[in-house]
């Protein structure tokens, strides 16, 4: 059975300049801490994987004494677990005000897949609540229930490890050569391509220069028929591709190409 698992930030919805970077930012005010992220500066937090990893990165002697924090890891990572579940609740909050967008084409082929009776699924390094609220105002409540979660701190490394793909195809019993995942990084990409999977790129608004060797394909968006069109960035295995990235495109695919 075809199985379809989807990266979230980014992929979903672009939601890391108009929603991560602003929850961070209104986090670092909450709690005085001597730090704002510009757009340019997340750019580069972004190649650490996972929040709360980001916020560690902040952690090194002149912040800790700045920010007036505790001197040892514990209570360190105590406070990182506290800034960073305000932040998801900040964050959630501008996913519920409907403030970020879907991607082109996401509710479209997950519907498609859906019909097709492809397995769906979501692995992102994010929390779950995040993604939960991301996911379903990207779809849909009802389509968003057909959808297994791998989220947040449930694997010990984060992309770019494979870990969290190898936990999808270990709980839910899959054939690797008959998954495809939909990423936008190439932190993501270099995870699916380590577990074994094909993957299609479809670049994000911090993602365009990124290097996605390994791809099977790489776009601009997944298309919309009355909106976005797909413009192919790169396409090894020559496939044929119109407006838009359809569940039949998939398939092929699925046929053609072999994991890197």
């Amino acid at each position: 059975m075809p199985v379809l698992i989807f990266d979230c930030d980014g992929v979903l919805a672009d939601t890391e300049r108009d929603g991560h970077l602003v929850a961070f930012n209104k986090t670092f005010e909450h709690f005085n801490l001597p730090v704002r992220w510009s757009v340019e500066d997340y750019a580069e937090r972004l190649k650490i994987g996972g929040g709360k990893e980001r916020l560690k990165s902040l952690l090194n002697d002149e912040f800790v004494t700045k920010a007036q924090l505790p001197n040892n890891s514990a209570s360190l990572d105590e406070e990182v677990a506290k800034w960073h579940k305000y932040k998801t609740l900040i964050y959630t909050e501008l996913v519920q005000q409907g403030v970020l967008p879907a991607r082109p084409g996401i509710k479209r082929i997950v519907t498609e897949a859906k019909n097709a009776g492809w397995v769906l699924a979501v692995a992102s390094t994010s929390h779950e609540n995040s993604v939960r609220a991301v996911l379903e105002h990207a779809v849909g409540k009802e389509l968003a229930s057909n959808f297994t979660i791998f989220a947040g701190d449930i694997v010990p490394k984060k992309k770019p490890a494979p870990d969290i793909y190898l936990l999808a195809i270990e709980k839910l019993g899959l054939n690797p050569d008959e998954v495809i995942v939909v990423e936008d990084s190439s932190n993501g990409l270099r995870a699916a391509i380590a577990a074994g999977l094909k993957t299609v790129v479809t670049i994000s608004s911090y993602t365009a220069e990124e290097d996605f060797t390994g791809a099977s394909i790489v776009v601009s968006s997944l298309g919309d028929e009355n909106g976005e069109k797909v413009i192919i960035v790169n396409n090894p295995s020559g496939f044929e591709i119109n407006d838009e990235i359809r569940i039949s495109d998939l398939d092929q695919i699925l046929k053609i190409t072999t994991a890197a």
